[in-house]
């Protein structure tokens, strides 16, 4: 057959025509099942539910902490320096606080280690087992298996700062008085509102610890032992943290990813100081961007025959 016998080849139609969308549900519907067996194999490990429960405990414990060393109803003011203080003198006169303070405790330790450890294993534990190079080869590709691995760090991270906020407003409704907000400006704003601003504060929390599972995520891309992995993202949360509040320091405070965790006290504030949540969320985008294009290299530059 010669080429002006050939039959016209079909182009798509403008915008996509259905073979368009049929292809692209075909590159989707494969990254939703892996995505879906990945979340099944995170939260069916012992280990993560663990964690979890951990998470639930301690705003219950701590709730109950306060309900016994704070006589009901003796709220204060903002004593003290940091959210930490002053959501610890408002406990008493709403149960809601409970919510804001066990967030901030849990950020400098717990929730760190929730994310060190679901993120450390992501890669290392995989190439640990053996199992890597399998997944590696198959059509999934390699930047589909680590964007459905970060995704899940993700979505384990977001579950945890849920169950925190989650139980301790359990704990606070039950045990101290609810009602209006009382922001750390002073103004009193409705239930209502105070709850929304709580689910945005689980948001900005969460985007803090998605900067760090893109960390946790590179880490565990240059090593095969999840232990080292976890131990090393740690190490380093730790230390920014420590560095953070030496005044010698203070040049370089603002580049440390640690920095701007504590910043969403901005969002219970009238009006929300937008600059201080802007700079936060900025900077979780950078080190995003950098660890998860460390982590992209790595795996995509990675010999799968050894």
């Amino acid at each position: 057959m010669s080429t002006a016998e050939a039959p016209p080849v079909p182009r798509p139609a403008a915008g996509g025509g259905p073979a368009v969308l049929a292809a692209r549900r075909g590159h989707v519907r494969p990254w939703l099942r892996l995505l879906r067996s990945e979340l099944g194999l995170m939260f069916r490990r012992w280990r993560n539910r663990a964690l979890l429960a951990v998470v639930v405990a301690i705003p219950i414990l701590l709730g109950a902490a306060l309900r016994v060393a704070v006589p009901r109803g003796n709220g204060g003011g903002n004593g003290g320096n940091g959210p930490a203080a002053a959501f610890l003198t408002q406990v008493a006169g709403n149960g809601v606080f409970l919510s804001f303070l066990s967030l901030t405790i849990m950020l400098t330790l717990v929730l760190p280690l929730v994310v060190a450890v679901v993120s450390g294993e992501s890669l290392a534990g995989e190439a640990s087992a053996g199992t890597l190079r399998y997944l590696l080869v198959v059509p999934a590709g390699r930047a589909r298996l680590l964007s459905v691995k970060y995704v899940a760090v993700v979505i384990f991270a977001l579950v945890a700062c849920l169950l925190v906020a989650a139980s301790a407003l359990i704990m606070g409704v039950a045990l101290f008085p609810v009602g209006p907000v009382t922001m750390l400006s002073g103004n009193t704003v409705p239930l209502s509102d105070g709850l929304l601003r709580l689910l945005f504060v689980v948001l900005y929390v969460t985007a803090a610890m998605a900067m760090l599972g893109a960390i946790g995520l590179a880490i565990s891309s240059l090593t095969e032992h999840p232990i080292a992995a976890i131990a090393a993202i740690m190490i380093l949360a730790v230390s920014s943290e420590v560095a953070d509040n030496i005044p010698q320091f203070a040049a370089v405070g603002p580049y440390l990813p640690t920095h701007w965790w504590l910043s969403f006290d901005a969002i219970l504030r009238t009006p929300i100081d937008t600059t201080e949540l802007s700079h936060g969320l900025l900077s979780f985008g950078v080190y995003l961007l950098i660890f998860g294009s460390i982590a992209w290299a790595r795996l995509t530059t990675a010999d799968i025959t050894s």
